[in-house]
């Protein structure tokens, strides 16, 4: 049984797990009531609508491929985006997500450092968006709890990752201290192995500075000729997370609940900021209760449980339902994801690369 094994069973126990615990203080005579008068047109309608967020997914990834000038098979574009949730979904932090989605890019002979530029431009807009919507968030929850302490934690957050977001724009526009700054580390630390790697090294340095050129030259181009390719992500980005926060009151109503839209939105804005932070698989725990948490504000005690765990089937179990099935059919001649259905053997593994940046911003659920 290899890591990434590992990491799908402990997430799918932690996760079980803790709704269970959530399901189990909240279950009561009015939950079995709840639950003989639930309306699965609405459930089903729900998981429709997250399917259909895999295309509009898709198609932003495809509309910033041709800002760049690649044409991707619109097939093929959603095979990665799903395959990248399911990687996402068994990876602490989702960090098997983004270089599994630079990978099939970079297949599809995308450059590397434009493919990198494609990801993370769509990093950069889920985390505009998120945090654009964060002060309307706050705002909502702190009229309905009156709680400063919970204000200026949330507050706290949003500057410190703000601060970070500004730092990588930084970065954007001043590549050669990006290469510098690489340059000193790998300087520093290469007496430590020897003066064997000298050579390795220095082959290391020139690929590393040939693909930040690249990836600059790929975001420039997203504020140039790809303006339109810019454009139509933003559209997407906005679409996007509107048909993913738009589940939680498809479940309610299913329900029989009449959710406030504002509210519901809001607290899954706040559970976006929350699961940037866990380190656990697929954020297993933290999830849960964060969103039992979150959710109570506005939910019935008596079906509490219930909506959590309705919530967390569409957007983290079926991922891993519907990924997992393409990965298997599309993806099982490849090394990178032999290593994450355990099939790999040690002379087939795939070297990390280190031109694909990670980083903790939110994704997609």
């Amino acid at each position: 049984m290899n890591r990434y094994q590992k990491w799908l069973i402990a997430s799918l126990l932690i996760s079980a797990v803790s709704v269970a615990i959530v399901t189990g203080f909240t279950f009561d005579v009015e939950t079995i009531e709840a639950l003989k008068k639930i309306k699965l047109e609405y459930i089903v309608a729900a998981a429709l609508l997250h399917i259909f967020s895999y295309f509009v997914w898709g198609f932003r990834t495809r509309a910033l491929c041709r800002a760049l000038g690649h044409e991707v098979n619109p097939a093929r574009v959603i095979e990665i985006v799903i395959s990248s949730a399911f990687a996402a979904g068994i990876t602490p932090s989702s960090a098997g997500g983004e270089p599994l989605r630079v990978h099939m890019l970079h297949q599809n002979k995308i450059p590397l450092g434009r493919a990198t530029a494609i990801v993370f431009g769509e990093r950069l807009l889920d985390a505009f968006f998120i945090f654009a919507s964060l002060p309307f968030a706050l705002h909502i929850y702190g009229d309905m709890t009156s709680n400063y302490e919970f204000d200026a934690a949330f507050l706290t957050a949003n500057t410190l990752v703000f601060l970070i977001l500004l730092g990588f724009v930084y970065s954007l526009w001043k590549p050669e201290k990006v290469k510098s700054a690489i340059h000193r580390v790998l300087s520093k630390a290469s007496p430590f192995f020897g003066k064997r790697t000298d050579t390795a090294i220095s082959h290391i340095l020139e690929q590393v500075d040939r693909e930040i050129d690249h990836f600059h030259e790929s975001i420039l181009l997203f504020f140039s000729d790809g303006k339109k390719g810019l454009f139509y992500g933003i559209a997407y980005t906005f679409i996007f997370w509107t048909v993913e926060f738009s589940l939680l009151v498809l479940i309610l109503m299913g329900l029989s609940e009449t959710p406030s839209i504002p509210t519901a939105f809001a607290a899954q804005v706040l559970m976006a900021v929350i699961m940037i932070v866990p380190a656990t698989p697929g954020a297993s725990g933290v999830a849960e209760f964060g969103a039992a948490s979150l959710f109570s504000v506005f939910v019935s005690p008596s079906i509490l449980g219930i909506t959590v765990l309705a919530w967390r089937a569409l957007t983290y179990y079926l991922n891993l339902l519907i990924g997992g099935f393409v990965s298997l059919k599309v993806l099982k001649d490849m090394d990178v994801i032999k290593k994450l259905i355990g099939d790999s053997t040690e002379s087939h593994k795939v070297p990390e690369n280190p031109q694909v940046p990670h980083t903790e911003l939110p994704e997609a659920p």
